[in-house]
């Protein structure tokens, strides 16, 4: 079995910055099979997308599980849809197993992913997220699959020291840590050790819990994002009520041939 790859950085104009993603369209649906190749990857994510009577349909795996959205992997699988299945088409639409239709939107050389709104309650679980974080956040939030920490400034975000091994005490995918940011609406980092990825480069789900937090506090439909990760990702972000809109640019590092005998 020959399976064409690509390999897409995606929430950035440049090559070895924003996040990585594998993306492979083809009529692979082995989950056993689809997780062994993405350990071997060993990236955040790899998007496979197949087609089936006419619709395309996307599952996400990380380097040891299944991930129910991903974002960055599916503007990296828009990014190669766009310009190496259908380069007339200016609409991606996928079908998800928990989040229903996906949609990805070009404008010029941004892609625009439009995905369900988390919607998110305060929490109390102030003790262990300040074990795991290293500092006491000022509000804690509970969504669909994280925690989100709320800080007081860019460089709480910036000076966080997380405790890996404390993230076991943490019943959730991960965590989400935000505050105003200095020269953008706001700033975050994301941490998933649960998923075999420690920090993520840019995480364009967290931008759903993300957004309609920031778009209410700061009264703005329209912010501008900056995931302050070493490879570091902008993303601009709407919310349009249910529907949060993260858009970004994506680059292609390589396209490939996977071989399984």
């Amino acid at each position: 079995m020959k399976l064409p790859i690509y390999y897409v950085d995606a929430f950035t104009e440049n090559l070895f910055s924003g996040n990585p993603a594998a993306v492979i369209f083809s009529d692979l649906n082995d989950g056993p099979l689809m997780q062994n190749i993405a350990a071997e990857n060993n990236l955040s994510e790899t998007a496979f997308i197949r087609k089936d009577k006419q619709k395309y349909y996307i599952r996400w795996f990380s380097p040891s599980c299944e991930i129910d959205l991903c974002g960055h992997a599916t503007l990296a699988s828009a990014f190669v849809f766009f310009n190496h299945i259908d380069e007339t088409e200016n609409v991606f639409e996928v079908e998800s197993t928990k989040n229903g239709t996906l949609k990805i939107n070009k404008r010029d050389d941004y892609l625009y992913l439009d995905f369900p709104t988390d919607n998110f309650k305060e929490n109390h679980d102030y003790d262990i997220v300040e074990k795991a974080l290293g500092e006491k956040p000022v509000e804690l939030y509970k969504g669909r699959d994280d925690i989100l920490a709320i800080f007081d400034n860019e460089g709480d975000i910036t000076n966080l020291d997380p405790d890996f091994d404390s993230f076991k005490d943490i019943p959730v995918r991960g965590l989400i840590a935000s505050a105003p940011g200095n020269d953008c609406d706001f700033v975050s980092r994301c941490f998933f050790p649960s998923t075999g990825v420690n920090e993520d480069p840019v995480t364009g789900s967290a931008h759903t819990t993300l957004t309609p937090y920031w778009s209410k506090r700061l009264s703005k439909k329209t912010l501008v994002a900056n995931q302050l990760s070493k490879r570091g990702g902008i993303l601009y972000c709407e919310d349009h009520g249910n529907r949060i809109f993260i858009g970004g640019k994506a680059v292609q590092y390589m396209k490939g041939e996977i071989t399984i005998s």
